[in-house]
């Protein structure tokens, strides 16, 4: 007699019968334990559903497994294969399909998340129209001869230049008395020594202190 569906024996050869597929105690007290079904309980229950020959059990080194009862199922033939193999192909088919379409709204709702909105765009053209009002501004200032920079803002950028620039003259010749009197009695390449221990002078970036103090006397000159 076959145990009723909705009682504990009936839960566990449904599920059995259901996945139809190797199984063990471990595996259906773990899918039922939403049903309020224990461990011990599990095991108990497929003991008798073996014994009455609901299911059956197979030893697999220290790993026993169940499986449901293969003589209840229907076995198709070829054709009945082949037609399902056909229907899964179109499902999966589907699916793929479903999942392209998918892609392209979830890019197009990315694409509209990221375009303004109209509110935006007024508010952007308000601000964007502003700015372009002070630039003229300022252009136009320039065209008239305006002057923009007081002397007195002029001198203070000066003094400012000189100061950075006599501060790097001041380390670049501390850097060469140090550097000459370490290497003074070396006799091995001072370029590949450099290189060692991560030292990179102003020539080596091709940079020169001239020019910067050309500029500035540039500047002073011409009143930049």
């Amino acid at each position: 007699m076959a145990p009723k569906a909705d009682s504990v024996e009936g839960t566990i050869l449904g599920y059995i019968n259901e996945q139809n597929r190797p199984l063990n105690v471990q595996m259906v007290a773990d899918a039922l334990q939403k049903n309020g079904i224990k461990k011990t309980a599990v095991q108990k229950v497929m003991d008798t559903l073996a014994a009455n020959g609901k299911i059956s059990f197979k030893d697999y080194g220290k790993q026993r497994v169940c499986m449901a009862d293969q003589t209840q199922f229907e076995i198709p033939d070829i054709d009945e294969l082949d037609a399902m193999k056909k229907q899964n192909d179109q499902l999966l088919a589907d699916v793929a399909a479903v999942r392209s379409r998918v892609s392209e709204l979830e890019s197009g709702l990315k694409s509209a998340e990221t375009n303004l909105t109209l509110d935006a765009v007024v508010k952007k053209t308000k601000e964007l129209g502003s700015e372009v009002e002070t630039m003229e501004t300022k252009v136009q200032a320039l065209r008239e001869g305006s002057v923009l920079v007081t002397p007195e803002e002029r001198l203070e950028v000066q003094a400012a230049y000189d100061l950075k620039l006599g501060v790097w003259r001041k380390r670049k010749k501390i850097y060469h008395e140090l550097w000459g009197m370490i290497t003074e009695s070396m006799t091995e390449n001072l370029k590949d020594l450099k290189e060692e221990i991560g030292i990179e002078t102003d020539e080596d970036v091709r940079c020169n202190i001239t020019d910067f103090s050309n500029l500035g006397v540039k500047k002073q000159k011409n009143g930049f």
